[in-house]
């Protein structure tokens, strides 16, 4: 039975997981939309969505829980100077989840998980990428054989 077990733990101890979610929600907020692995956007969701009430209320108790959680004051100032604003009428749902198909590399699934009511300003903007970078295949090195051939082909 799985009653009452929905943390997500993203194979992390618990405080590794935390600071993950919190630096995942600095990255948010800071940039408005971020790609990383779908597990990782699913995770983020719920901790984006209560920051983002947390700020609505806009009073010193919540921006020191809000400063406690993330960690930094300057994403903190963003958060309920320009983030909560934006969301004042809206009642829930203030993150949207896109998936967008596996990882070249390791084949896991990606996703942009970004800001409903700030996605149309930053339309243009690209996505933050906050996961491992992709590393590319390293090339292949041309044969001797393929050189002359090209040499002689001119």
């Amino acid at each position: 039975m799985r009653h009452r077990s929905k943390t997500v733990k993203l194979k992390r101890n618990a405080s590794h997981r935390r600071a993950l979610l919190a630096n995942l929600a600095c990255s948010l907020i800071e940039h408005g939309r971020i790609k990383t692995t779908l597990g990782k956007a699913k995770a983020l969701r719920p901790v984006a969505e209560k920051l983002i009430t947390l700020a609505k209320r806009d009073d010193l108790h919540s921006r020191r829980l809000a400063i406690a959680f993330l960690r930094q004051k300057e994403t903190v100032k963003k958060l309920f100077a320009e983030t909560a604003p934006a969301s004042k009428d809206r009642q829930g749902g203030y993150c949207r989840i896109t998936k967008l198909g596996a990882r070249m590399s390791d084949s896991a699934p990606m996703a942009i998980i970004e800001w409903v009511d700030q996605a149309a300003t930053s339309e243009e903007a690209p996505a933050v990428e906050v996961a491992a970078e992709e590393t590319p295949a390293p090339k292949k090195a041309k044969k001797a054989s393929e050189t002359v051939v090209e040499v002689a082909g001119e």
